[in-house]
C-alpha cells in the first residue's frame, strides 16, 4: 500500500514576506526547498484579495519547478480566467470569504451546482484536474460526483479542532469516494500530532499541509519539518 503524497501549502511564507514587504522571505524559494526535502507537489492558494500569494508568484513557481502545482481558488470568473492561462497541474475550488482569517470550512457544492458546474467544465477543458473543497458529507461527496469534479478535498478542519466524532465522519466519507469515482485528498489544521490516522485511511491519496509546516520552519527548518512530516505520513500505513 502507497502512502498519500504530500502537498506543501507555501502560502505563510508569502505571508511573513508581504508583513514587511520587498520580496524576502520568497514563497518560490521555499517551494523548492520543500521539494528537495520530499514534498510530491506544491499548493498556495491565490485569494481575490491578494493577502498573501500575488499573480506573479503563481508565474515565477511555475517557470520554476516542474513538480504539481495545485492552484487553491474560489468559484469566481476571475480566478477561472487567471488558472485557465497558467494551467497548472490542478485547481482546488474552496469558499473565500473576505473577513475569515483562513477557510473556515468547505464548499457548499451541492447548493452551488449551477454556478459551479460551468467553472469546473472550463477548467477541465484547459486541461486542469479539478477537485472540490468540502465537508466530508454524503450530500457534498454526491454532488461533486455530480457536477464531474474527479477529487475531492475532505475539509479536516473539524478532526483538527478535536471535534467528537469527526474522524469517524471523515473515514466515512473517504471510504464513499471510491464507490462515487472520486479522488481522496485531506487537509487543513493537520499537524505532526494528528495526520497519522487521517494518512493511514486507505481512500486518502494526498494530504495538502501549509501553515504548521511553515510555523515548524521557524524552530527547525523547513525541509526537517517536511521530512518529518513525510516520514509520519509514509509510517501511517
Amino acid at each position: 500500500m502507497t502512502h498519500p503524497r504530500l502537498g506543501v501549502n507555501i502560502d505563510h511564507v508569502a505571508t511573513l514576506r508581504n508583513a514587511r514587504g520587498g520580496h524576502h522571505p520568497d514563497p518560490v524559494v521555499a517551494a523548492q526547498a520543500a521539494l528537495a526535502a520530499g514534498a510530491d507537489g506544491i499548493t498556495l492558494h491565490l485569494r481575490e484579495d491578494r493577502r498573501h500569494i500575488r499573480d506573479d508568484d503563481l508565474a515565477r513557481l511555475a517557470a520554476a519547478i516542474s513538480a504539481p502545482i495545485n492552484l487553491e481558488m474560489a468559484a469566481t470568473e476571475e480566478m477561472v480566467q487567471i488558472a485557465c492561462a497558467a494551467r497548472p497541474h490542478a485547481s482546488c475550488i474552496v469558499p473565500e470569504r473576505r473577513a475569515e482569517i483562513t477557510t473556515e470550512g468547505g464548499l457548499d457544492a451541492a447548493g452551488q451546482r449551477e454556478t459551479l458546474r460551468p467553472l469546473i467544465a472550463r477548467l477541465r477543458d484547459a486541461g486542469i484536474r479539478v477537485s472540490l473543497f468540502i465537508d466530508p458529507d454524503e450530500h457534498q461527496l454526491r454532488a461533486a460526483a455530480d457536477l464531474g469534479a474527479p477529487v475531492v478535498e475532505l475539509h479536516t478542519g473539524a478532526y483538527a479542532e478535536g471535534r467528537a466524532g469527526e474522524f469517524e465522519r471523515l473515514a466515512r466519507a473517504a471510504a464513499l469516494t471510491g464507490p462515487l469515482g472520486l479522488e481522496c485528498h485531506a487537509g487543513h489544521g493537520l499537524t505532526y500530532a494528528n495526520v497519522q490516522p487521517i494518512a493511514a485511511l486507505p481512500e486518502v491519496r494526498e494530504l495538502n499541509i501549509g501553515h504548521y509546516l511553515i510555523g515548524e520552519a521557524i524552530f527547525h527548518g523547513l525541509p526537517h519539518a517536511v521530512r518529518h512530516m513525510r516520514h509520519l505520513i509514509a509510517t501511517a500505513r
